[in-house]
């Protein structure tokens, strides 16, 4: 056996405890309550922490924004149609005109002859704006009509004129079509007696001016003549298809989403508790029916029952918010009941739980004193996470029609609005989805952060 060398000698002043020092202090644990503590853990989360701010900026936006962004959500202002985010909170200038002519147009006469050449003198009469644009151009031998085309960009070549608008036998044509405020190209091209079109064409380009008709301005309020300015809202959200402000659509929306995603499983989650807490403490045959019938809740399909009963309540908006709310809760609950009377059934059998009950304490007592406690931390965590679901269930069922209805609106009813535009306005659909990505996401991050803040084995590790 190999002998070992260099044993340091052991001394009696090894063994003699070192001196109390302020540093040694610092590292004991101060003496918390249970919800201290975990308040403490919870705030040094800092994921948990940005979540929650960023839900608090949420609310405030959708409870407070429109007594400061005053701008009814419901106004349609169709001269103003899909106007792009522009990120500005001060409004446009714009000239007010006549309303829109609808004069019969002057009588075309077609001249004899071959087309062999373009459309000549195209140009626009009066102010092109938003409320109308007006193109004429002089007549064309051999042109017995004319189509008229559209684009945003200037065209390549005769396969890239833009969109058909209309094929008119005169020598002007009065677009009106959901216009905005960009530069815009119309092409002509002649059509001979046969009807086959002119491989030659004519392109002009057209720039936008905001505009307000006469008729238009006095239904807003505004005692105008024609020569003179107004100043219109501003959109930093920009507006949808019916000239509606996106930003306060987006709060009245945020408040409908909000107030069924936290207001129905706060419900649920409570009527999960009783039947939960009875059913796990009285047990026995109570327990076995009251589980059979939550196992017959379970097995009903959400979907169908909401059909159901948005047939018999009818398609008014005034009920469209309340049935999802109903539904919700009755369709919900199981969940929450059998998570609850697990951790009663656990609880129950708790050596401080029998001696409560060897003391004389009542069943109410217990429940209210001991079992209501020690599940508040599994309650929490499961509102905070039962929260997003019902805020995502709602965009769902408003995304496929089946949810909230006009005038009213919610985040998934406006995504369900803005899929219709998403290829040329995607503004319409990215802007209320980001809003229900933001509170989801942060509602889940939450959530984690209460587990591990109120998990007690957690604690036991630090």
């Amino acid at each position: 056996m190999k002998a070992t060398k260099n044993i340091p000698k052991i001394e009696e002043l090894d063994f003699t405890p070192l001196p109390k020092s302020a540093v040694n202090e610092e590292k004991m644990r101060p003496s918390q309550s249970y919800w201290q503590d975990a308040m403490r853990r919870f705030c040094k989360n800092k994921r948990a922490m940005l979540a929650a701010l960023s839900l608090m900026l949420m609310l405030a936006l959708c409870i407070l924004g429109p007594f400061i962004w005053r701008v009814d959500p419901n106004l349609q202002q169709l001269n103003e149609a899909l106007q792009s985010p522009s990120w500005s909170f001060q409004g446009r200038s714009a000239q007010v005109i006549a309303d829109p002519d609808n004069s019969d147009r002057p009588t075309f006469i077609p001249h004899p002859g071959e087309l062999s050449e373009a459309v000549k003198e195209l140009k626009t009469v009066g102010l092109a704006s938003t409320v109308q644009i007006h193109i004429s151009w002089q007549a064309l031998r051999g042109a017995h009509s004319f189509k008229v085309f559209r684009n945003e960009y200037p065209p390549l070549n005769r396969a890239t004129l833009g969109v058909p608008l209309a094929e008119v036998r005169g020598l002007e044509y009065r677009d009106a079509l959901k216009l905005e405020l960009i530069d815009y190209y119309y092409s002509v091209v002649a059509l001979d007696q046969n009807g086959q079109e002119s491989d030659l064409y004519s392109t002009y380009q057209v720039n936008v001016e905001q505009a307000f008709s006469l008729s238009e301005a006095k239904r807003h309020g505004h005692d105008v003549k024609v020569g003179d300015h107004v100043m219109l809202s501003a959109h930093p959200l920009g507006t949808d298809s019916l000239g509606r402000d996106l930003l306060a659509r987006i709060m009245k929306g945020g408040q409908v989403s909000l107030y069924i995603g936290i207001i129905a499983p706060f419900i649920y989650i409570i009527l999960g508790i009783l039947i939960g807490g009875i059913s796990g403490y009285l047990g026995g045959k109570i327990d076995s029916l009251i589980m059979r019938f939550t196992d017959f809740v379970i097995a009903l399909p959400f979907l169908l029952f909401m059909i159901l009963f948005k047939v018999a309540a009818g398609n008014a908006s005034e009920n469209s918010i309340n049935i999802i709310l109903f539904s919700l809760i009755l369709l919900s609950w199981p969940g929450s009941a059998r998570l609850i009377r697990g951790q009663v059934l656990q609880l129950r059998e708790e050596p401080y739980i029998q001696a409560a009950r060897l003391l004389g304490g009542s069943p109410l007592y217990i429940i209210i004193r001991h079992l209501l406690p020690n599940t508040l931390g599994v309650i929490l965590v499961s509102l905070s996470f039962a929260i997003p679901s019902c805020i995502f269930t709602e965009a769902f069922l408003s995304f496929i029609g089946m949810g909230v209805v006009l005038p009213d609106t919610s985040w998934g009813a406006m995504c369900n609005e803005g899929v219709k535009l998403m290829i040329t306005y995607p503004y319409l659909l990215i802007v209320p989805s980001i809003f229900i990505s933001i509170t989801v996401l942060a509602f889940n991050v939450l959530g984690d952060g209460l587990r591990d803040a109120l998990d007690a084995k957690m604690r036991s590790k630090e």
